[in-house]
Parts: C-alpha cells; sequence; structure tokens
C-alpha cells in the first residue's frame, strides 16, 4: 500500500511506507519542555485533546509537584515538541489543583482567519445603542448561572444506547419526528431581545400588568387575592395606600430569600440599581435590599 499527496489537481506525489517511515517521529518517552507561556496569551481555539500526566515513580512525587504548584502560581504552561502514533504534536503543559495537564494544539497554518473566512462579519460601520446594550446585558444576567459540567449530557448518544438496548431485546421501535423547525428573518433586534427577557422572567410574550406608578407588577405580586373592598372607599384609593406595603416587601429579607434571579433582577431593574448586569444572586439581593431601605427613608 502507498500514500498519494495531491500538489495540483489530478496531479499525485506517490511516496512508499517505508520513506514515511525514515522521516517519523517515533514515539517519545520523554517530555522536554523548552519555553514557558503566560496561559493568558495563547487563545483557547488553538487546544486541541487533554492528557493527565503522572509522575513516572514514587521518586518522581517531589519534583511533579515542584513544577505544577511553580506553573499554577506563576500561570505559565511549558511548551514542548511530543511525538505519539507516528505524529508530532505541539503541546502544552499546564497546571490545575496540582495536577500536571498536557494539552495538544493545533499548529498556526492549521487555524484559519476567521475574518477571510466568514464574509458576514459586522464590521466599524456596525453601531450600537445604549439601549441595545443594556436590554442585550440584562438578558445576559437574567440567564447567568454557576457553571456545573454534570448539568449537561449527550442526549443523541443516550438515544442511540436506548436505541440498541431496544433492539436488542426485540422492542418495537417507533420513531417519531418533531415539526420541522421555521425559518426566522431576525429584523428588529430590540424586539428579539424583548421577547428573550419576557421568556426569562417566564411571561409569554405578553405585557404584565402595571402596578401603581406606571411599573410592573412583580409575579409574586399579582398572585396575591386583594382583599373584597369595604365602606365606600374607592379603587383607587386603596392602590394608593397598598404602595408603601409593597415597599416594604422589597426590603424584607424574608421574602427577598424566596425570588429567584431572574425576579431579583427585574427588581433591581425597576430599582435602577447600577452594574446589576454583572451582578450574582447573592449581590443582587443585598443591592435590592439596600436600595429598598434608601426609597422607604426618602419616602418617610
Amino acid at each position: 500500500m502507498v500514500k498519494g499527496y495531491e500538489l495540483t489537481e489530478g496531479e499525485y506525489v506517490i511516496v512508499e511506507p517505508d520513506e514515511l517511515e525514515q522521516i517519523s517521529p517515533g514515539r517519545s518517552k520523554t517530555i522536554d519542555i523548552s519555553a514557558f507561556v503566560d496561559l493568558d496569551q495563547v487563545d483557547p481555539i488553538f487546544f486541541d485533546r487533554t492528557y493527565y500526566l503522572g509522575p513516572r515513580s514514587p521518586e518522581y512525587a517531589k519534583i511533579y509537584a515542584l513544577l505544577a504548584t511553580s506553573l499554577e502560581r506563576t500561570n505559565r504552561a511549558g511548551l514542548a515538541m511530543f511525538a505519539m502514533r507516528g505524529k508530532e504534536y505541539l503541546t502544552a503543559v499546564r497546571a490545575d489543583g496540582g495536577l500536571l495537564e498536557l494539552h495538544t494544539m493545533h499548529f498556526a497554518d492549521e487555524v484559519r482567519d476567521p475574518r477571510r473566512e466568514i464574509d458576514s462579519l459586522p464590521g466599524e460601520d456596525v453601531k450600537l445603542t445604549a439601549k441595545e446594550l443594556d436590554t442585550a446585558q440584562q438578558l445576559i444576567g437574567m440567564l447567568e448561572v454557576d457553571w456545573d459540567p454534570d448539568a449537561y449530557r449527550d442526549t443523541y448518544a443516550e438515544q442511540v444506547r436506548k436505541l440498541v438496548e431496544d433492539k436488542a431485546a426485540g422492542r418495537e421501535i417507533a420513531v417519531s419526528e418533531g415539526p420541522p423547525a421555521e425559518a426566522t428573518n431576525v429584523v428588529d433586534l430590540m424586539d428579539v431581545l424583548r421577547r428573550s427577557l419576557e421568556g426569562a422572567r417566564g411571561g409569554k410574550g405578553e405585557a404584565e400588568p402595571a402596578a401603581a406608578g406606571g411599573r410592573k407588577q412583580s409575579r409574586r405580586a399579582t398572585s396575591r387575592t386583594p382583599k373584597a373592598a369595604t365602606g365606600t372607599k374607592s379603587t383607587s384609593a386603596k392602590t394608593a395606600k397598598a404602595a408603601p406595603t409593597a415597599k416594604k416587601r422589597i426590603t424584607a429579607k424574608e421574602d427577598l430569600d424566596r425570588l429567584t434571579k431572574a425576579e431579583l433582577y427585574e427588581r433591581a431593574t425597576d430599582l435602577d440599581i447600577p452594574h446589576r448586569s454583572t451582578m450574582n444572586r447573592d449581590e443582587l439581593q443585598s443591592a435590592v435590599q439596600k436600595a429598598g431601605r434608601k426609597r422607604l427613608r426618602a419616602a418617610s
């Protein structure tokens, strides 16, 4: 068996197996680090596969720990050329939690320039308004979660395993096809962002009824059944008297503890709390509580 390498269309160079064997890098038995690089300078797109490294024997444990600790404290990675399976790799050795990891990397000529490959990328002529940016950042803030890799699964692989198990057991296979996805033409960016925010808040695309002062009522406020009106007091008078109670609910810690991050973010938006898009849930709760207290003091 021979291999052919295409020079131009229809023109090949034939290479014999023994010729490839003569220039094969073989297999590395050690990793010879030639330089160290700041990890912040390495674009993650260059990383390919990850391998765990361990000391060859117990007597190398101290040297292993010394290198791992030093790399982690300095945020550096060791660069080395490493050969395995008849191929030479550029590798980076970094440390994480006292463990050394080896990452095989792409060479520079293997990474495409997106500016050359994608003609439709936005340029300097694309202008974003402050309102668009604020709305987009609100959406990001409301959907922010702590990273938990166990929360994500390969559902396709699970379905394949189930299919194999069902067929092996002789069970009848019923395949249901869902409705085809409809093509959409995104024109109004603000409309898309607004609908995304409504969905993140648990809405169904319809505006919630406005409370006194022109602001939306929270889901907690609208879920309560109002008391029946007594005497001759008008509805507007009852609404005006209910406002201080609503403000007290804003500052009540026991109530805020029960709110989700999305609900806290909505209240932070109503209170016009700055930098809310960068806050986690606990920070949002603290900011809402402080802002509510300030508003109560100003009203008293």
